[in-house]
């Protein structure tokens, strides 16, 4: 059962943005992909609201997002956080992995 966390980041003066061009930019977003158990790390913009940004955050298990909450790649997440004054707020899911149920795939389009 994998671990899902949305993130939304808000600030002001696109600081939000900017902290996800940062972890973008410096590479810190990339080794966090690289960490073991990471699933998906994505930065994803709201077409209605300029000052929130949402991360989608996913893990193989409980073990693996506990590692990378104690991994030096979180002290830099949290400077960042500080440095553009960003608020959150959390939402977290975990997978059934049973995948697309058939009476929903009628739905998708592949």
């Amino acid at each position: 059962m994998s671990v899902i966390v949305h993130v939304y980041y808000s600030g002001k003066n696109g600081n939000a943005r900017k902290f996800a061009e940062e972890m973008e930019g410096s590479g810190i977003a990339e080794k966090i992909r690289s960490e073991p158990g990471n699933l998906k790390y994505v930065y994803f913009f709201p077409m209605n609201d300029p000052e929130t940004v949402l991360l989608i955050d996913s893990w193989q298990n409980q073990t693996a997002l506990d590692l990378h909450h104690a991994s030096p790649m979180m002290e830099k997440i949290l400077l960042l956080r500080e440095k553009y004054d960003l608020h959150m707020q959390v939402e977290r899911y975990l997978s059934d992995d049973a995948g697309i149920p058939d009476s929903d795939m009628q739905f998708i389009r592949e």
